[in-house]
């Protein structure tokens, strides 16, 4: 695949209600989620969510109950690419790392779920490009397009620790950072020619040690109004970042974080 190593691939919701995810996505985002699970799924509700330009801009894997009684939550999680999911297992294990899922062979490609050392729940995948198209990358993320995540953002429990995970395993720089006083330092994360995201300490041990991931939207204001009306939550703003763009930081009615981030609006 075209994508480097350590490149975010794809994004994939867990939710106990894809349908309800849909309506909510749907209104807030523009993305219209699968009705039906992909019948290449095995058996596991899982849907392709699709912009509106006609690419996916990931998943939504249905959360059984087996799963919520194993501890499985609501959440967005990444996929990292690598070129080994063998060999990466092994040395994220060595690390401290903990196997979530073993590591199945799909169609699309090899992929395992793991904790990192901090504790932050991943995917890594090695993706099978279709057929003729070995070439082929992926496009879910944008610095700049709507219907895209355009920032990837970490607020670990131990930032010093995140930072040289992610540099050893996944090729991460941490070239700039911004000070934010009693918060801490926001270390941007630069990643061959792209800063595609952040790491931050962890604020409090209620927050949760996950990925957070902001989809492009034209008009927060016109977002924000659209996650209320339909039983989300904003937690965060909306507040304006150094790019000159807004971001708001919610959760979804079955409870997932996300953030978003555009235009001011009105």
């Amino acid at each position: 695949m075209a994508n480097p190593v350590g490149a975010f691939i794809w994004y994939e919701l867990m939710t106990p209600d894809p349908d309800a995810a849909a309506r909510f996505y749907g209104a807030v985002v523009g993305w219209t989620i699968a009705a039906e699970p992909d019948p290449g799924a095995g058996g596991m509700d899982y849907r392709m969510i699709t912009r509106s330009d006609g690419g996916h801009a990931g998943g939504v894997l249905g959360l059984t109950e087996a799963m919520t009684s194993g501890g499985a939550r609501p959440c967005w999680m990444p996929y990292l690419h690598v070129s080994d999911v063998d060999a990466a297992i092994a040395a994220i294990e060595a690390e401290g790392g903990k196997v979530q899922m073993p590591a199945m062979d799909l169609p699309v490609g090899r992929i395992a779920m793991l904790t990192d050392p901090q504790g932050v729940p991943i995917y890594i995948m090695d993706p099978t490009p279709p057929p003729g198209q070995g070439d082929m990358a992926s496009d879910v993320f944008s610095e700049d397009e709507p219907q895209r995540v355009r920032w990837n953002e970490l607020a670990s429990p131990d930032q010093a620790g995140s930072m040289a995970f992610y540099a050893r395993h996944f090729d991460f720089a941490f070239n700039d950072k911004m000070p934010m006083g009693a918060m801490g330092d926001y270390c941007f994360i630069d990643h061959h020619g792209v800063r595609f995201g952040a790491i931050m300490p962890r604020q409090n041990e209620e927050q949760p040690a996950v990925w957070l991931f902001y989809f492009g939207v034209p008009s927060i204001a016109e977002a924000q109004r659209a996650v209320e009306a339909n039983g989300g939550k904003v937690l965060m703003g909306p507040m304006e970042v150094p790019t000159g763009d807004w971001i708001i930081v919610c959760l979804d009615p079955q409870g997932a974080g996300f953030g978003l981030v555009g235009a001011k609006g009105d």
